[in-house]
């Protein structure tokens, strides 16, 4: 398959993603009822009928298991050995605390994966309209406009960071808040935006101590068809299971993301 035909892919998965946001997670936003998984997460009755439309529609558009988060652990680990030649991954709401306090704040997360490497990925934000999606070799986009959006900052003194506090170690928050290496802080409570807000350029760097699959399937490649490099902060590929949490730092640029990664190593 082409780049190009990848890209037509991804804008058809565009108009799917969209229009399940529009019939099943819009009417129910500051309408849901925020419960709590056996892990401590947050769902709502909108997560589960936002991921069986998506179960029943991805494969319309191309034939393949899908991954969701709202599945038992058994039946991810099953569909992810099984979808190695083809694998949809989806988190049907990312930032479900967000979505249930009405914060407007959230996206649908959705990647399709070829030997588990990212081919497709759309991360699309229902309230404000604005759909992430990349294909491979074809570039990244935020509806119809190439990203990134703006030039990263040219120094790390410069840059503002999304950070998320709680899942980093204790010695590392507090060098960061204490001896911040760049300009500013934020964090919006959805990771899967947060990585589209770096290959936008809203965002210059990025750390989050823990990531699923789910949460980084597709923003890793919009992420990287915009310019942008990322790791683990060990260093590590994003390649695990579904079961599988990777810490996760990123950079607008590949310069930006060197002087990002050498200021982390050396206060760890």
């Amino acid at each position: 398959m082409t780049s190009a035909q990848r890209l037509d892919q991804a804008r058809e998965l565009v108009a799917i993603v969209r229009e399940m946001a529009r019939t099943t997670i819009l009417p129910r936003y500051l309408r849901a009822v925020r419960e709590h998984k056996a892990d401590g997460s947050v769902l709502t009755e909108a997560d589960l009928a936002a991921q069986a439309a998506l179960v029943e529609s991805l494969p319309t558009l191309i034939h393949a298991p899908v991954l969701g988060e709202e599945m038992s652990a058994e039946e991810q680990g099953r569909v992810w050995h099984a979808g190695v030649h083809g694998l949809w991954v989806i988190d049907p709401i990312d930032g479900t605390t967000n979505f249930a306090n009405g914060i407007p704040f959230f996206g649908v997360a959705v990647a399709y994966l070829v030997g588990h490497k990212t081919q497709i990925g759309v991360v699309y934000n229902p309230v404000t309209d604005e759909a992430f999606y990349a294909a491979r070799g074809a570039g990244a986009w935020l509806n119809d406009v190439s990203l990134p959006l703006r030039s990263p900052a040219g120094h790390l003194r410069e840059a503002v960071a999304g950070v998320d506090f709680k899942r980093i170690s204790h010695h590392l928050g507090d060098e960061l808040a204490v001896r911040p290496p760049y300009y500013s802080q934020r964090n919006f409570g959805s990771s899967a935006l947060e990585w589209c807000y770096v290959a936008a350029g809203r965002l210059d760097v990025y750390i989050h101590g823990g990531q699923m699959l789910w949460d980084y399937a597709a923003g890793r490649l919009i992420l990287e068809e915009a310019g942008g490099s990322y790791s683990s902060i060990g260093g590590t590929p994003l390649t695990a299971g579904p079961a599988i949490k990777r810490s996760v730092i990123a950079a607008a640029s590949p310069a930006l993301f060197e002087q990002w990664r050498t200021w982390l190593h050396a206060h760890s």
